[in-house]
């Protein structure tokens, strides 16, 4: 059955339509005027004689011998008459009726023809346009909108996949007009486009050209515009389709890349606050929006690579939900980048395509190429393909960026570099831009700088001596960063310098890292109380390696204060850093009165208590008086504190601080308060924490505080 211009029509047989007819039909018709129609009967099909070229005249034979479905048809030049009257059709609908029915009789040629069929028929077809001697793009618009309104009233079997071979048969010789034509019907989603864009992709013959014209799509628009919007959705229904990545060999690299790339610009448009919320991973129906459908397109390109596992992963490790997010999209960028680099077959193209997108002038293209670039450097391969010079060159430019983001992708490139054992040669050169990123504002470029230096700790024969001197006075004030995970990870960096100098601090060398142990220790106590649980257990686990190194034998208390708070285990903890450090006990006592201003309650509290117990094992001669006075008057402020078990820690501190002073030679420089000195002084008592948290036991092989 078909539908033009002159509606639904009886089934009857086509005879000796072809396409060689209608087209000599157009063709003369561009050299006859416009008449008014005539009322009298049609010619049947049959009687039309046009003049045929050999090869047409085959397919009209081949044609003449099989029945189909037709109808009489006006003649070439005629116009169509309602029955009610003359009436005059517009021009454009006239076109795309006869057009649709061309498409139509062509689909009923196709039926019994094959693949030689198939071409012969795209040549006339062709042709037939060709000879409207108006644009051919134009034509091919109209006879695509045929076949989509056509299409969806065709019975399924070899009516409809005839219609189909049509629209494959046309992409042959003209796959650009074909995606042009198709690519407003894809957005929003339509079922008939959705259709024929599968059946383009079935082809073997005409997949792969499509592709490329959807890539230009794609690449072509800046921004989230409709047109790349409509791309997406259309890659997303072709890649589905099994096989059809194979037709992608050449190009690809240029696809990934496109894709992700149009996932910056959907997570950074107006509409992607909403994204999330419409896309549910657990959906297994057709994407909803364009956020999910170049998601799924990127895992069908990715499956049909070979990628499935690549795929999984990103899944368990949420990177798909990354790239989706505005403020999480790069670091799915770098997970992606991480996985697909496995996949080392891909490398040289990837890499052909990225490095020209480094020096692009549109941000996210040159953003997301920053990002997949500094995703790839954590693949072995990669030494192989690029020089360590060329990459750390580059590395180090971007630290010269006014742009926050690209020195942070800069930096984790740098520390990507700094754990592939064979670039070993530049680290002088790596170490001022990791140092000088630690005073950076941005708590993402102090975390990367801080785990690029980690990293280089942990290769072999790293700097340990080198990286203990500059790191001294940059790392103890990140211990104290307001950031959390900032002083997490400082205090997780001292932990890996001290493992690393086991050996140094085991023979009892005073060099930059025991000097910077000593000054550390102090905070690496008071954040066993740390509100955040990541800067606690650093500071449990950096201990733990402290006392492994310098031999102290405190690891079981040490963990019982992290994990009960408990004063009997601080009190033996300061005892021993008494009797070993008496020349830092001031320097101990000094830093300790500073976190009695902590806005924090559990950390005034616990400096509170250490300081008590550092003044009660502390000798008279050990502190200052001036150093006295400062204590007891910074404790008898707290002792206002409006937390309970704060005012309460302060007094019993304050308690020891005065008989300290008392105990020393010349008690008259306490000029707050005066007691008689006493030959033995009471160990301070402090009620029990109520900040205590919760911890893993066992965590460091140790059983637990001792019961009586």
């Amino acid at each position: 059955m078909a539908r033009g211009v002159w509606g639904w029509v009886q089934e009857t047989p086509v005879g000796a339509l072809t396409l060689t007819a209608v087209a000599e039909g157009i063709r003369a018709r561009q050299g006859w005027s416009r008449e008014p129609p005539s009322t009298g009967p049609q010619p049947e099909p049959w009687e039309l004689k046009p003049e045929a070229e050999p090869q047409t005249q085959a397919l009209a034979t081949h044609s003449e011998t099989e029945p189909g479905c037709g109808a009489t048809v006006p003649e070439a030049g005629s116009e169509p008459r309602s029955p009610e009257g003359p009436h005059q059709v517009p021009q454009s609908s006239w076109e795309e009726g006869v057009l649709a029915d061309l498409a139509l009789y062509t689909a009923a040629c196709l039926e019994e023809a094959g693949f030689a069929g198939t071409q012969a028929t795209a040549l006339t077809l062709s042709s037939a346009l060709e000879a409207r001697g108006e644009r051919l793009e134009d034509q091919v618009h109209a006879l695509v909108r045929g076949l989509l309104a056509q299409v969806p009233s065709l019975a399924e079997g070899r009516p409809r996949r005839a219609a189909l071979r049509v629209l494959s048969a046309l992409a042959l010789e003209h796959a650009r007009d074909v995606v042009c034509a198709l690519l407003p019907r894809s957005l929003p989603p339509d079922r008939a486009a959705a259709e024929l864009w599968r059946s383009l992709s079935r082809n073997q013959r005409v997949n792969g050209q499509v592709l490329v014209q959807l890539l230009w799509a794609l690449k072509g628009a800046s921004g989230p515009e409709p047109q790349a919007l409509a791309a997406t959705r259309a890659l997303g229904e072709m890649l589905a389709v099994s096989g059809c990545v194979g037709a992608t060999r050449g190009f690809y690299s240029h696809l990934l890349l496109a894709l992700v790339t149009q996932l910056h610009e959907l997570a950074h448009s107006p509409r992607s606050s909403d994204m999330p919320k419409i896309w549910d991973l657990s959906h297994r129906g057709p994407p909803h929006s364009h956020a999910s459908c170049a998601v799924e397109a990127l895992k069908a390109l990715l499956t049909g690579d070979g990628g499935r596992m690549v795929v999984t992963c990103m899944e368990q490790a949420g990177g798909w939900r990354r790239l989706v997010g505005a403020h999480t999209h790069l670091e799915g960028v770098l997970l992606l980048a991480a996985m697909v680099a496995h996949a080392d077959h891909h490398l040289r193209g990837l890499f052909a395509d990225l490095l020209p997108r480094l020096r692009s002038a549109d941000d996210p293209q040159r953003l997301t190429a920053m990002a997949f670039f500094t995703g790839l450097l954590q693949s072995r391969p990669t030494a192989r393909l690029l020089r360590e010079d060329v990459i750390l060159e580059r590395l180090l430019t971007w630290q010269g960026d006014p742009e926050p983001t690209v020195r942070w992708l800069g930096l984790l490139g740098l520390g990507h570099l700094a754990l592939n054992r064979r670039k070993v040669r530049h680290v002088s050169a790596l170490l001022p831009a990791l140092l000088g990123a630690l005073g950076e504002g941005d708590a993402r470029l102090v975390g990367a700088a801080l785990g690029a230096l980690k990293r280089l700790l942990l290769r072999p024969r790293a700097p340990v001596r080198l990286l203990s001197s500059a790191l001294g006075p940059r790392l103890r004030p990140l211990l104290d960063d307001t950031r959390d995970s900032v002083r997490a990870s400082a205090v997780g960096l001292l932990g890996t310098l001290v493992r690393r100098g086991r050996g140094m601090l085991r023979l009892g060398l005073r060099g930059p890292l025991r000097r910077l142990v000593l000054q550390s220790l102090v905070p690496l106590l008071l954040r066993l109380h740390d509100p955040s649980p990541d800067a606690a257990e650093s500071s449990e686990w950096t201990l733990a390696r402290c006392d492994q190194a310098f031999c102290w034998g405190m690891l079981e208390e040490m963990v019982t204060v992290a994990r009960h708070d408990s004063p009997e285990a601080l009190s033996h903890v300061c005892h021993r850093l008494v009797r070993w450090y008496p020349g830092h006990v001031p320097n101990f006592l000094s830093q300790t009165q500073g976190y009695l201003r902590s806005p924090q309650d559990p950390l005034r509290r616990a400096a509170a208590m250490l300081i008590g117990f550092l003044v009660h094992h502390a000798s008279p001669g050990c502190v200052n008086q001036d150093l006295l006075d400062s204590l007891f008057h910074d404790l008898g402020r707290l002792q206002n504190d409006p937390e309970p078990a704060v005012a309460t820690a302060a007094h019993v501190s304050a308690q020891q601080v005065a008989l300290l002073a008392c105990a020393r030679d010349h008690p008259r420089g306490l000029r707050v308060l005066r007691l008689a000195p006493h030959p033995t002084r009471p160990p301070p008592v402090f009620t029990d924490s109520p900040f205590q948290r919760g911890s893993l036991a066992g965590r460091w092989g140790c059983p637990g505080p001792r019961r009586a």
